[in-house]
């Protein structure tokens, strides 16, 4: 079994969350969007300003689950980088197929881990519109190096 951090965990805690803001933010819009009698003299500006507040809100909440993302994805490709030298250990002490084996599944693994890389730092720079997209780019591009990870070590046990 890998050491690794299994992908399928990453989004569920930000889906949980960001429904619950969701709800909160419909219940918000319901409430000042109903008629004045029931909430007392309401106007636009006041309105537009809940609204507001209620767009900051979320925006702060929208950036602090992208760090908390940023941050976990980072701590993912950390533990891969520390399974890779576990590998890279084990070639150095190989020798003949089983070493010309372990540098060709390293190679990919590395290749594999720049790739996620990429995706990482495509995630710290999305805007809040391609978020969802570069999470996923991310989730997928690690599952990958997760999988090929799973499959090498398959291969020397």
């Amino acid at each position: 079994m890998s050491a690794l951090i299994k992908p399928s965990k990453m989004g569920a805690d930000f889906m949980v969350r960001s429904t619950t803001l969701m709800v909160v933010i419909g219940a918000v819009f319901f409430m000042v969007s109903q008629p004045m009698a029931v909430f007392g003299k309401t106007s636009s500006s006041d309105v537009s300003k809940e609204m507001g507040e209620a767009w900051e809100t979320f925006k702060s909440y929208v950036i602090d689950q992208k760090n908390d993302a940023i941050k976990h994805a980072k701590e993912m490709l950390k533990k891969a980088d520390a399974e890779i030298e576990v590998l890279a250990g084990k070639a150095s002490k190989a020798s003949g197929d089983a070493k010309v084996q372990y540098d060709k599944e390293i190679k990919n693994l590395k290749k594999k881990r720049a790739e996620a890389a990429v995706k990482l730092d495509q995630l710290q720079n999305s805007s809040a519109d391609a978020w969802d997209s570069t999470k996923d780019g991310f989730a997928d591009a690690y599952k990958d190096l997760h999988g090929a990870y799973n499959e090498a070590v398959g291969k020397f046990q």
